[in-house]
């Protein structure tokens, strides 16, 4: 893949580490109930594990966006109608996921300040209001297997890694979700669909300029710089 935007070496590592980071807060959300009771009660009794549960999943959303432009972008030199579709399907949905690990955010704080009895039932009393997104869920699975279909349509993915991405529609959606054996496969099925895929592409990817180097070695400093004086306000 040699995608114009965002780069090849961007759409690799989104690859690489979204799935991981995906797989990693599913993994560490495992061990506790699925349904919001539960997932409220252990926010409450084990923060720092269930912080790092939502956080490693929330991330691994945001990150993979790149990738998943990237694989549009390959899938649509044949197959332009289908990548539409395909894409903004998938995008759609994890804009749709990051919103509701806001609303998993906000319950987190109020079972640690508040107590989980608390927060399950303000969480109970408002789980069914309806926003924008309540129209869009569909997006959050049915994507990934229009994904699936036209990767391997474009041959842009082999039927393995077509199978791996199709799995992720069998991850459940919703707020204050926990952890299922199909939520396993699915985040499992995505790390084999895309990491090989994205170490190739790091592997065969041109060495970086001395500009861009440079240009690396200031950025990264600075935005570590704005992330801190973001936490300010």
């Amino acid at each position: 893949m040699n995608p114009t935007f965002p780069g090849r070496r961007v759409a690799a590592v989104s690859m690489v580490l979204g799935p991981v980071l995906l797989l990693t807060g599913t993994l560490l959300r495992s061990r506790f109930g699925f349904f919001f009771p539960e997932q409220l009660r252990a926010m409450s009794e084990h923060p720092a594990l269930m912080t790092a549960a939502y956080t490693c999943f929330l991330a691994g959303n945001v990150v993979l966006f790149p990738a998943i432009i990237a694989l549009a972008t390959e899938i649509g030199r044949t197959r332009r109608v289908l990548a539409a579709w395909a894409g903004l399907s998938v995008l759609i949905g994890l804009f749709e996921r990051t919103f509701h690990a806001g609303i998993d955010q906000a319950a987190s704080g109020l079972a640690e300040r508040r107590g989980a009895g608390f927060a399950e039932s303000v969480v109970s009393e408002s789980y069914q209001d309806l926003h924008l997104f309540s129209f869009l869920s569909f997006t959050i699975m049915f994507g990934w297997y229009v994904l699936a279909f036209a990767a391997y349509r474009a041959k842009a993915l082999g039927l393995v890694g077509s199978i791996g991405l199709a799995t992720m529609g069998l991850l459940p959606l919703g707020v204050l979700k926990g952890t299922e054996f199909v939520s396993i496969i699915g985040t499992a099925g995505l790390c084999v669909a895309l990491v090989p895929a994205g170490i190739r592409a790091l592997l065969e990817s041109p060495r970086p300029s001395r500009k861009t180097i440079l240009l690396t070695a200031v950025a990264i400093p600075a935005l570590g710089a704005l992330a801190f004086a973001s936490t300010l306000g």
